[in-house]
């Protein structure tokens, strides 16, 4: 069972756990809220699934600033609500959370064993609901990935690609570096941790680490559009949110499940973008 399944993520994994032989049933927002907790105990309780999958996520960065307490409902008090009722009926669970746990003062990728210190609401409701999952079910992992990307909603890939046809220009922070990761490659990377009772923290993110501005100017290179990229600092940009400068993951476990490079994985979407936008007839 798929909490979040109308998400980036949580679309790719159940289609991908459809792809392998998995009997899967997916709830967007709309379906089931995760912060209503007696909803998502009778919904468990009538699919008793082997494995909750959690993609539910409040995901606006800046907008958690202003609003926490209902970011909170949805990363912390909902991530406990799924975990929990995935414990009363025997079920693992998996919340899929995020690198902006830490405070990104570090200079070499971030493993499982660091201590978190968010520095933005953002960060501190993705840490209750590591808290929050971990309390309520034994049987939990904890997913940590960086800089999602997906053909199942709005991301920096998409957005690069649109100013470069709209404006034929586009300003990129240079100061901020990270793990770009596809969530088709993730969304594979959790069906083979669910497999096994590696219970705890697993960081899951694309091989190697890269500014922004660096990502913007491969994502041009590699869709062969002409497109001029300026560089910015964080302090120029003024975004509500303070964002972790350095929170390119890695993992320590001995039998991690590695993804593949952040290159191979814009490729990737690149690839499913245009064969999606052919099938549309767009």
């Amino acid at each position: 069972m798929v909490t979040g399944a109308a998400g980036m993520l949580g679309r790719d994994v159940v289609l991908a756990a459809a792809n392998a032989g998995h009997e899967v049933v997916g709830y967007g927002h709309t379906e089931l809220d995760v912060t209503d907790a007696e909803a998502v105990e009778d919904r468990a309780e009538w699919e008793r699934p082997a494995v909750v999958i959690n993609c539910a996520a409040w995901t606006d960065v800046d907008g958690a600033e202003e609003s926490e307490d209902s970011a909170m409902a949805a990363n912390g008090t909902g991530a406990g609500n799924v975990a929990a009722a995935g414990a009363a009926i025997g079920a693992k669970v998996v919340y899929a959370s995020s690198d902006y746990v830490f405070d990104g003062s570090a200079d070499t990728p971030y493993v499982e064993t660091d201590q978190p210190g968010p520095i933005s609401a953002y960060g501190r409701t993705k840490l209750a609901g590591e808290e929050a999952t971990v309390a309520a079910n034994t049987r939990s992992f904890v997913v940590r990935s960086s800089w999602l990307f997906g053909i199942g909603g709005g991301n920096f890939v998409e957005t690069m690609l649109r100013l470069a046809a709209d404006h034929g220009e586009v300003l990129v922070v240079r100061d901020h570096v990270g793990s770009p990761t596809y969530t088709w490659h993730l969304a594979y990377g959790i069906l083979r941790l669910i497999e096994g009772g590696a219970f705890g923290i697993h960081h899951m993110a694309a091989q190697g680490q890269v500014s922004w501005y660096d990502f913007a100017r491969e994502i041009f290179d590699q869709a062969k559009v002409e497109c001029k990229v300026l560089s910015a600092t964080t302090d120029m940009l003024g975004r509500p949110a303070p964002r972790p400068p350095f929170s390119a993951l890695a993992s320590q476990r001995e039998h991690a499940i590695l993804l593949p490079s952040w290159r191979d994985g814009l490729a990737g979407y690149l690839a499913q973008r245009q064969s999606e936008r052919e099938a549309a007839g767009a």
